[in-house]
């Protein structure tokens, strides 16, 4: 149903209105409401905001109609179309109407079939205003979603360092994310299984947005939840990615480097399942980085036979583990930033606490990116024996 609002002075013109549109007034097509100069128009659009189309004659007592154009357009109510009507002699208050911003005019005598095809178009254009204002109201709650969303993600990682803080004299990590979106699909964790054996794991999940998002909740849940259960990498993420596998939706799958470290020797048990291969800065200043690993992704393919890999960290060595989002950050014209600046800043940093690696990483990357747009999430994580 349209709402109409016919203002004028004239007594006679409400029964022409309703004479001639009885049809589409008995059919609920139309509803009309009537005032009689600017001041009752306004008292009107108080008690009916829902009223789409405004009729207003021009001169009129106490409140002319190019004055009730002027406060109507005062609400900023852009699915409120005026359509203002005068004789066909005062075409430069017409003129100026058309310039305040009337949606269109009709001359006296009216010429009803013309103004039919006026409400018409108006119609058409107030339900294309109206299910703009409902669009944009939706992306507002969007993003009001995706802010808490990804709120939520960042309070599930773990945030307070040094996180273990009775072996804080042992080993020292520390880690960093920084999503490219309002959501990602990055993460990392680390937690105690018993108290010799810490649990970590770095993550990056394909695609982006809600969707990488929603996969990202599901890894970490089951790698946390397999993990804390068992000092076997191989079985944590054996165990993750056949569950995974069987809720995969649209071919997503998740990089994971996951790893057992124990306090006390500096072993480090880890599976790596499709993940950039970490380095190892040695206590000696060298930077090697691990073998490629012939496992495949999590959440691929159940029932993969994934093999898991041993390392030792000596006192003063620290392993440094990336998302691509690091490497492949790119400058304004499309350079990477790459392995070989990873590994040279590396080199130069062995004396550094595992927070001043991050950082120097962070900036190395946000200096080279100078400006270009962030194009994928960049998480960063150290782990270093002291």
């Amino acid at each position: 149903m349209i709402k109409i609002l016919s203002v004028d002075d004239e007594l006679d013109l409400e029964l022409l209105l309703t004479q001639y549109f009885r049809r589409k007034i008995r059919k609920g097509e139309y509803e009309f409401y009537f005032a009689h100069n600017g001041v009752e128009a306004m008292q009107m659009l108080l008690q009916h905001p829902d009223i789409d189309i405004v009729l207003s004659d021009i001169n009129m007592p106490e409140m002319d109609g190019l004055t009730l154009l002027k406060k109507i357009k005062d609400r900023n109510n852009p699915a409120l179309k005026v359509v203002m009507v005068s004789a066909y002699g005062e075409m430069s208050n017409i003129r100026q109407a058309m310039n305040n911003g009337a949606f269109d005019f009709a001359t006296k005598p009216i010429d009803l079939e013309d103004l039919e095809r006026t409400i018409e178009k108006a119609r058409e254009e107030i339900e294309f205003v109206k299910q703009s204002q409902k669009e944009h109201g939706q992306l507002v709650d969007l993003k009001a979603d995706l802010s808490l969303a990804a709120e939520v993600q960042s309070a599930i990682l773990p945030n307070k360092f040094p996180p273990f803080p009775d072996v804080a004299s042992e080993v020292d990590i520390h880690a960093t994310i920084k999503p490219a979106k309002d959501v990602g699909g990055d993460f990392y964790d680390f937690f105690r299984i018993d108290d010799d054996h810490l649990g970590f794991v770095i993550a990056d999940v394909s695609g982006k947005g809600v969707p990488a998002a929603l996969f990202m909740t599901m890894s970490y849940t089951l790698l946390r939840f397999t993990g804390t259960r068992s000092l076997t990498p191989v079985t944590t993420v054996s165990q993750s990615n056949d569950m995974l596998s069987k809720e995969s939706f649209d071919s997503m799958f998740v990089t994971v480097f996951y790893g057992v470290y124990c306090i006390s020797t500096g072993e480090m048990r880890y599976v790596n399942a499709g993940h950039n291969p970490p380095y190892i800065i040695k206590v000696n200043g060298n930077v090697d980085v691990l073998p490629n690993s012939n496992n495949i992704c999590m959440g691929v393919t159940e029932g993969f036979p994934y093999q898991e890999s041993i390392l030792k960290l000596e006192k003063g060595d620290m392993l440094v583990a990336f998302t691509d989002g690091v490497t492949e950050a790119c400058d304004p014209s499309n350079n990477l930033y790459g392995e070989g600046r990873l590994e040279s800043l590396l080199a130069t940093l062995r004396d550094n606490t595992t927070q001043e690696v991050t950082s120097a990483i962070d900036n190395a990357v946000n200096a080279h990116a100078n400006g270009a747009e962030q194009s994928d999430d960049i998480t960063i994580m150290a782990i270093k024996r002291k």
